[in-house]
């Protein structure tokens, strides 16, 4: 991964910056006042069904404009006069179900994508075959999407998100249909990734969050019920529960009240 580039007239402080922000998901307010500072490290969003986690990530990928507040992503304004095209170069994204074209094989696929990225021609066979590197897939890069099972698809949607070394990378529920062995590679790969990168991460995996993320956001019902590490939402645990409840589960039940 590339580090993040700054450029010294305008420093960049936080790959994603957010104050008041609120988006809306259809009629409702999915996202309410939330603020947000994220630099490099591997940050987690948790919450509940309807919570607000995929709208957030939708936001923070260019993809739902913000009704209110504002949002800042590698330093450039969203949908308030910035150059979207500059972030969208700068940023990954893998949504909770994504298009594909069962036709191409994975390479094809990530070059494709490579290619909207807008990454330099001469960069795409080298940038494409590390990201199928990097989610295990080289053995099945020249094979047809439609011959992969769920598993495989979901690490050719990581790929593409990180095709190209983006400096933002934004993921909903990435390890969702995978397997225990590929999950564990797909944790180290995302703490590799966070030492240069920001990434932004939501799942339902609680393992995941406690293995890979470095802080964590709890939203609940929109807005920000907890900010910190998971050792500190683990000690948010009270006491009782039993053995098959973890304390992490625990401190996040209780945020959650």
């Amino acid at each position: 991964m590339r580090a993040l580039e700054i450029d010294e007239e305008r420093p960049l402080r936080w790959p994603v910056r957010a104050e008041g922000l609120s988006v809306r998901a259809g009629r409702r307010l999915a996202v309410d006042a939330v603020d947000l500072d994220l630099g490099p490290g591997v940050h987690g969003v948790l919450g509940p069904n309807g919570a607000g986690k995929t709208t957030l990530l939708r936001a923070l990928a260019t993809v739902a404009p913000p009704v209110a507040g504002t949002l800042e992503l590698i330093g450039e304004p969203v949908h308030n006069g910035g150059d979207l095209r500059t972030v969208r170069r700068a940023l990954g994204y893998l949504p909770q179900s994504f298009g594909y074209y069962k036709r191409f094989t994975v390479r094809e696929f990530v070059e494709y994508l490579a290619w909207l990225k807008e990454v330099p021609a001469h960069d795409v066979p080298a940038a494409t075959q590390r990201a199928i590197d990097q989610v295990g897939l080289t053995a099945r890069a020249n094979d047809k999407l439609r011959t992969l099972s769920g598993g495989m698809i979901r690490r050719v949607g990581l790929a593409q998100a990180l095709v190209g070394d983006p400096g933002l990378v934004i993921l909903d529920e990435p390890t969702a249909g995978v397997d225990p062995g590929q999950r564990q590679e797909l944790r180290t790969l995302l703490r590799g990734l966070g030492r240069t990168a920001c990434v932004v991460m939501a799942t339902h995996v609680v393992e995941d969050v406690a293995a890979a993320c470095t802080d964590l956001i709890v939203l609940n019902e929109g807005r920000v019920a907890f900010r910190g590490t998971p050792d500190e939402l683990a000690a948010r645990a009270g006491d009782g529960g039993d053995e098959l409840t973890s304390t992490f589960e625990r401190g996040y039940t209780e945020v959650l009240r």
